[in-house]
């Protein structure tokens, strides 16, 4: 899937050395950008290479999807699909850990990111999505590639450098076939 400049969307099925690396420049850059994304600053490179090989231990045992964006070769763009969820929702899968490059924003990625995770949900069985954000602008994203908002939670988390942020909850239902 394209997005715009010579983005490229994928889906990796195993994560090596230098994905973990990439991913973890991009999570970085996220976290020191001001995205409330479970992450305090200052956010070492070693606690956000851990976080990458834990999702990478997840892909590799079939409980999450990764999806990248890159640019030349170089990660730009990650999301992801928990797929791993309790026995009585197996229709569902949780959508995290949306992010983009500062540089890189507002230039389609993360439409391209959302609609390549829609379809890998769909392709996996997924019937419904959830997600949340702290973001006004992946907000209006969201909202405007047709997800529903659920509402507002005060206080749900805290903000990289301090101080409490609320987190807006959407879910998109999937088509289903046959």
């Amino acid at each position: 899937m394209q997005a715009a400049d010579a983005v490229t969307v994928r889906r990796l099925d195993e994560v090596g050395a230098l994905q973990v690396e990439q991913l973890a420049d991009v999570l970085i850059d996220c976290v020191e950008g001001g995205a409330s994304v479970s992450f305090m600053l200052p956010l070492s490179r070693e606690r956000a290479v851990a976080f990458w090989q834990r999702v990478a231990a997840d892909v590799a045992g079939g409980r999450r999807a990764l999806l990248v964006a890159e640019e030349a070769g170089c990660i730009v763009g990650t999301v992801q699909l928990v797929l791993d969820q309790p026995e009585n929702q197996p229709h569902r899968a949780d959508l995290a850990k949306m992010l983009v490059l500062r540089r890189l924003r507002r230039r389609g990625v993360g439409a391209a990111l959302m609609r390549s995770a829609e379809a890998v949900a769909a392709a996996c069985g997924k019937r419904l999505l959830v997600l949340d954000t702290s973001n006004d602008d992946a907000a209006r994203l969201y909202a405007g590639l047709g997800w529903q908002h659920c509402g507002t939670v005060p206080g749900y988390a805290l903000w990289p450098g301090g101080g409490l942020c609320p987190t807006h909850i959407f879910y998109r239902q999937l088509a289903t076939t046959g």
